[in-house]
């Protein structure tokens, strides 16, 4: 009778360990379940997660716990991980930790190497040096070129004794972390050939251009001179018209540009008459480079001028201009725009 009773004893005490064990291990899947599903827990947004080449699970989860991102165990995203089939095919890289992401997201882009893409951006009218100082300020690129000067970067990029100014496209290129200068640099002149090349052999007869070098430069001043998408073709057509005239092409920006680090913010009488290779009030044609990094339209512009018999423009000050066809027409828009004397 005593065997029996404690035989009924283990069994009770085996059930409810069982039970027990049952409902411990109901509780663990349900709460894997949920961690798994649960959007982290982000400090704010702009949040990224670095993944070195050699880093391991065990290293990144440290990372999100130290930064407050997740307080689970290791051992649940160990198990997602697997679950996934993730486990040891994480892709090294940077990814965006996104406002609701789940952990199962997160390894999900890690596993599929989708990794953040960043964009930067070159803006059209820039100068060389503007792009140069622009590229410098980019923490997440590396800076493969910063010491170096124009003529040895061009050298790197494959073209060698050739000025850069107006070189690169002015769009958006995306990258990621760690991408160098010269990758973006190559993309961007590499984008600025291929729309030449192609609108070259599309542009309007008899242009007074020899060469879509010549279509670059004008195109450089063209983007200086207005930042109107209706007015392009028409700048560029008064100064097409002025090279069929052999007239002077008299642009403020040329100077300004051939002023170099002397220009302060205002042009001077003194700075007209001063000869520099850009001063287009002292010498005629095209400047002998571009004066800056001119965009899409502005090309496309310069290649497609409006048709006319406008020879000037002079500024409103509101960002428009006023087009004459005669010197006395521009004159008295000079008089009323610039010297505030309308008639």
């Amino acid at each position: 009778m005593i065997k029996v009773r404690g035989l009924v004893v283990w069994r009770v005490i085996l059930l409810t360990v069982l039970v027990a064990a049952i409902a411990v291990g109901s509780w663990l899947w349900y709460d894997w379940a949920r961690f798994a599903r649960t959007p982290m827990a982000l400090p704010g947004p702009g949040q990224s997660i670095d993944v070195a080449r050699g880093t391991s699970f065990k290293d990144i989860v440290r990372d999100l716990r130290s930064r407050g991102i997740t307080s689970s165990s290791p051992l649940y995203w160990r198990l997602l991980a697997i679950q996934m089939q993730a486990s040891g095919r994480l892709h090294a890289g940077e990814y965006a930790l996104r406002a609701g992401m789940t952990p199962r997201d997160l390894i999900g882009d890690m596993a599929h190497g989708k990794v953040l893409q960043r964009y930067f951006t070159i803006v059209d009218g820039w100068s060389f040096a503007d792009l140069r100082r622009a590229l410098d300020a980019v923490p997440t690129l590396t800076h493969d070129v910063a010491d170096i000067d124009n003529a040895e970067l061009m050298k790197r990029l494959g073209a060698e004794g050739e000025n850069p100014e107006g070189r690169f496209l002015p769009e958006t290129y995306a990258y990621v972390k760690g991408d160098s200068e010269s990758a973006i640099l190559k993309r961007a002149r590499g984008a600025m050939d291929k729309l030449l090349d192609g609108a070259w052999p599309g542009r309007a007869k008899d242009l007074p251009l020899a060469s879509p070098y010549e279509a670059l430069i004008l195109a450089s001043i063209v983007e200086k001179e207005t930042g109107r998408a209706d007015e392009r073709p028409r700048i560029a057509g008064v100064f097409v018209r002025r090279l069929e005239q052999r007239m002077l092409l008299q642009t403020d920006p040329t100077v300004i540009y051939g002023m170099g680090a002397a220009y302060t913010g205002n042009i001077h009488k003194s700075d007209l008459t001063t000869d520099t290779p850009y001063n287009t009030y002292t010498r005629v044609g095209l400047p002998p480079t571009p004066i800056a990094l001119p965009g899409r339209a502005a090309i496309l512009a310069a290649l497609h001028p409006a048709d006319g018999k406008e020879l000037y423009f002079v500024a409103r000050g509101d960002g428009s201009h006023v087009f004459s066809a005669t010197l006395d027409e521009h004159n008295r828009a000079v008089a009323c725009y610039q010297l505030k004397r309308c008639k």
